[in-house]
């Protein structure tokens, strides 16, 4: 059994596409999931499953998703190996004047293009940081997310590719998480 976890985009948001985790839950396990566990009402899910390709079990929730709420909604999946790499990779680690508040990493569905990853940094304000790392963007925004340009739908119309993004501290969670 491989454990996964899946970052769903767009359920929970301003009273939209709201799932209940227990129903989130039974949905997973209807799948044929198992040792689920979601974490805050924004759309994570840790969970277990014998299925190696993450595309088709990505296809599997949408689908579910889609049938059972009648919602569209974008879902990535990650291997847990693949979530603690990126924990472990953050750039800003070792920044002691950070608030890791502010810091997030935005996980990618492929490799941008140099042409995309140019886009994106002619969004960044001067005291803005953001750093490519392979499928995921590092971004530390200090004036807070709500106020950058730096958003999760701007970072996907210049890179052409899904984004799905997480505060650091769900992050951190999420790793916690997935291994207990």
């Amino acid at each position: 059994m491989q454990i996964y976890i899946a970052l769903l985009r767009g359920i929970n948001v301003s009273g939209k596409n709201k799932i209940k985790m227990t129903e989130l839950k039974q949905l997973f396990l209807d799948i044929g999931f198992s040792e689920i566990t979601t974490y805050i009402q924004s759309g994570n899910v840790i969970f277990s499953s014998e299925e190696k390709n993450t595309s088709n079990i990505e296809n599997k929730i949408i689908t579910e998703i889609n049938n059972k709420f009648r919602y569209s909604i974008k879902v990535l999946v990650l291997e847990k190996e693949t979530l603690e790499s990126v924990f472990k990779s953050n750039p800003f680690k070792n920044e002691t004047d950070f608030d890791f508040k502010k810091t997030c990493a935005t996980f990618l569905d492929n490799i941008p293009t140099e042409e995309g990853i140019s886009k994106v940094k002619a969004l960044a304000a001067k005291n803005e940081l953001i750093i490519f790392k392979n499928k995921t963007v590092y971004l530390y925004c200090p004036n807070g997310f709500g106020r950058t340009k730096l958003s999760n739908n701007n970072i996907e119309n210049k890179l052409k590719v899904s984004a799905n993004s997480r505060n650091w501290n769900t992050v951190t969670k999420l790793v916690e998480l997935s291994k207990q």
